[in-house]
């Protein structure tokens, strides 16, 4: 047998592999078929529940929110994290000692007040996540809208808006212990 024709046939037989797949590829795009979208086109949608007094477990839901904004950032992933407030949860959104009331400043947040503060929202500056506050909560109390801190949205009904988040807008729903 011929060397050239040898060479000309093991050629062929490496390139039919390759020549398969391109005419697969070539009648899928004819027929209208397309690749799957890059995972990094989602939005991450997360919405935390806050609506107790403890400013230990507040301090590790902070932790927690860093912690997934910092992995969304690095792997260019979108996001929408909120944090709703409701019932006791609303003395992370306020220096008034709300005395007198069910939510009144204990000495354990009293202590805390200025770093909480400072993590709050420095999420909210540095990493866009957003604060809702239960209306019905703050009106019970009657405690002035100025008394809050300027990042916090007012909702209606704090859970209505965590049931609203995870039906209609996809949020997964997330609550510290």
């Amino acid at each position: 047998m011929n060397s050239s024709r040898v060479s000309r046939c093991t050629q062929a037989r490496r390139r039919s592999p390759w020549l398969a797949l391109t005419a697969f590829i070539a009648l899928a795009l004819a027929l209208g078929f397309s690749m799957p979208k890059a995972h990094a086109d989602a939005e991450a949608k997360v919405v935390y529940h806050a609506d107790y007094a403890d400013p230990r477990r507040f301090s590790a839901m902070l932790t927690s929110i860093n912690n997934m904004v910092t992995h969304y950032h690095d792997n260019f992933i979108d996001y929408d994290v909120r944090i709703v407030f409701v019932s006791h949860g609303i003395r992370f959104v306020t220096d008034h000692p709300m005395e007198g009331t069910p939510f009144a400043e204990d000495e354990q947040l009293a202590e805390e007040r200025d770093n909480l503060r400072g993590r709050l929202l420095s999420l909210v500056n540095m990493h866009g996540v957003r604060l809702e506050l239960c209306d019905i909560t703050r009106a019970a109390i009657q405690l002035a809208n100025d008394e809050l801190y300027d990042a916090v949205d007012l909702v209606p009904s704090g859970v209505v808006r965590i049931a609203q988040l995870q039906n209609e807008e996809g949020f997964a729903y997330l609550k510290i212990e």
